[in-house]
């Protein structure tokens, strides 16, 4: 039985330009993960989970899950992660030995929150699997590979910071250069010392979860007609992220709270953000802690001064209904 996680992840700097040719820093967080087994059988079968199984107490209970994980389960990105190992392996005469197996997973990633809970599940799948069949796939196109199971294969908007965090683990600043991007298909990864931040925080709340297809709204479309505001707002939150990993590296954590503030504010400029989640950066805000979404929103990462600030900030997050953890960088 080979058994897999993928954790969490959660967007330090440079969000959202992972996906117009930008650069970002995340880091994996071991506090919530996906596991998956993966064992020989018979016949080749994906398990549903609890998230899969559409069976409720009573209209409440249904209106309830539906908000927290949305209306699918991990089934349909298990599969699609399947269908495209099989193309990959096909394109570079691989072939891959006639075993059947059953799949089986779990997660504690709470959805939709921008924590990166799908990806999670397929990276964790695509480990258990390379393990399986004794396949040896290079890290940036692993990532590249667990991108494709969902915005090729299910159609699914997405970027590949979460992926390259999940795969390399750790903390990463990731360079996606179009140069780089067009000409080789993976941008330049470099992990760093997960010691190297200090004071951070992950905040988040379910009742915000709308899923990131419903949070990018139409900023893709401005960016390929090449409005300027937007091309030049990815510009700025790149900027942000190759000087956040500089903040990182002399320890210049005065500096780095200021780059994260400035990259939500420009996002807020930008974006059409709901009253909550302003309200989750204002209770941040309001104890001195820097705040930036961690992802697409529902959920925020930023850093705090010492455990006086922490206290202050929990007590106001707590008084909204939203959860406050200190993230275990998974290594």
């Amino acid at each position: 039985m080979i058994e897999t996680y993928g954790y969490a992840r959660a967007g330090l700097l440079g969000n959202p330009s992972d996906g117009y040719f930008g650069k970002t820093i995340s880091f994996a967080m071991s506090n919530f993960r996906a596991r998956v087994l993966v064992y020989p059988s018979g016949r080749l079968e994906i398990k549903a989970s609890k998230a899969d199984i559409p069976v409720f107490e009573n209209l409440e209970d249904v209106y309830r899950v539906t908000r927290w994980r949305g209306y699918y389960g991990g089934v349909r990105i298990v599969q699609a992660l399947i269908v495209r190992l099989i193309d990959y392996c096909r394109e570079r005469g691989i072939e891959l030995e006639d075993r059947n197996f059953t799949l089986e997973y779990e997660s504690s990633i709470p959805q939709r929150l921008g924590l990166g809970g799908s990806s999670a599940i397929v990276t964790a799948a695509l480990r258990a699997l390379c393990r399986y069949y004794g396949l040896e796939i290079p890290p940036p196109e692993q990532a590249n590979l667990v991108l494709e199971a969902e915005t090729r294969e299910l159609g699914v908007p997405a970027g590949l910071q979460d992926r390259v965090a999940q795969v390399y683990q750790g903390l990463v600043y990731m360079d996606f250069s179009r140069e780089l991007m067009e000409t080789r298909g993976y941008g330049e990864y470099q992990p760093l010392d997960p010691e190297l931040p200090r004071n951070v925080y992950v905040a988040y709340r379910t009742s915000l979860s709308e899923g990131t297809e419903v949070f990018h709204n139409n900023i893709r479309d401005r960016w390929r007609r090449g409005d300027p505001e937007v091309v030049e707002a990815m510009k700025t939150w790149a900027s942000c992220a190759e000087q956040g990993r500089d903040c990182l590296l002399r320890g210049d954590f005065v500096a780095l709270a200021r780059l994260i503030d400035a990259n939500f504010d420009l996002r807020a400029r930008l974006y059409r953000i709901g009253k909550g989640n302003l309200e989750m950066i204002d209770a941040a805000r309001r104890a001195g802690a820097s705040a930036n979404f961690a992802g697409s929103g529902g959920a925020i990462v930023g850093t705090y001064r010492d455990e006086d600030m922490y206290a202050r900030m929990e007590a106001n997050m707590r008084s909204i209904g939203v959860a406050v953890i200190k993230p275990k960088i998974a290594v």
